[in-house]
């Protein structure tokens, strides 16, 4: 388990949009608040209940249980966010297109015109800011997973690949062999924009985070986090892609130098390295 440290974050109000194979990134306003917020360039936006890139993803809020749950993209969060629904209090905040979310969007909706930013499954905390007092969020016990950089870099592909709505990183992800799919220089500036303390740092610039949970460690990893809740996880398998188990078969040289540049924040921060 990592605990994060206090750090100082430029927040970079983005949105990915389709322009000529291009990932463009500009200042964007959230549906109906009037609110700047942050669109991960790393996840392609797409509305969850049309069909297209349809998932089961997950951002939890739970007061009754004062826990946070960030859900980063394709770190392998999903299980554990079908875990912590089905244990979901009646008063818990689900964002996202699992069946309960389905059911709770209009307290959602509701709740969006407070918030700072968009209420959806990959919300940051300075995105949710709002919704509850700005005590009761700082206390809360906040978490998410983490996963090794190229491993999830080759999950992005063969996710994208397999997805049917208009995006640029789709597009290239179809139109590109994995390697030049990575040495894209959209890609590359996604990477370095989707770091783990993106996510967990608030509008004020503070980082919050009472476990960073690597994927690869998950037992010894989530201790702090089942000691919290007062029970065991048992997570499903879910979201599995057709790709080979050993990442480091996708990669060469280039590649492989090209993740670690644009992900070094992480790969040292969580002791990541290249075949573990």
């Amino acid at each position: 388990m990592v605990k994060s440290q206090g750090a100082n974050l430029l927040r970079v109000e983005l949105k990915t949009c389709w322009v000529a194979w291009a990932v463009i990134s500009s200042v964007t306003v959230a549906k109906g608040t009037g609110k700047a917020h942050e669109v991960d360039p790393f996840n392609p936006v797409y509305d969850g209940h049309s069909g297209l890139g349809a998932g089961r993803f997950l951002m939890i809020v739970s007061a009754g249980r004062s826990y946070i749950f960030v859900h980063i993209p394709k770190t392998g969060g999903t299980a554990l966010a079908l875990a912590l629904e089905q244990r979901a209090m009646k008063d818990d905040i689900l964002l996202g297109d699992t069946p309960k979310a389905v059911r709770r969007r209009n307290r959602k909706k509701q709740l969006q015109g407070q918030a700072r930013g968009r209420l959806w499954k990959h919300a940051s905390l300075a995105d949710i800011e709002g919704i509850l007092p700005d005590d009761q969020l700082r206390a809360m016990f906040t978490f998410t997973l983490v996963r090794n950089p190229w491993d999830r870099v080759v999950s992005y592909y063969h996710w994208l690949r397999v997805q049917n709505f208009d995006h640029a990183a789709v597009a290239l992800a179809k139109r590109l062999e994995f390697e030049d799919f990575v040495l894209n220089p959209d890609i590359l500036q996604s990477l370095r924009q989707s770091l783990a303390r993106a996510y967990m740092t608030r509008a004020d610039g503070t980082e919050q985070c009472d476990a960073y949970i690597r994927l690869e460690d998950f037992a010894r990893d989530a201790a702090p986090l089942k000691a919290h809740l007062g029970f065991d996880l048992i997570l499903p398998r879910y979201n599995m892609s057709d790709r080979a188990r050993d990442y480091t078969v996708y990669f060469t040289t280039r590649s492989k130098n090209a993740v670690a540049t644009a992900c070094a924040e992480d790969i040292e921060r969580f002791g990541y390295s290249f075949g573990q």
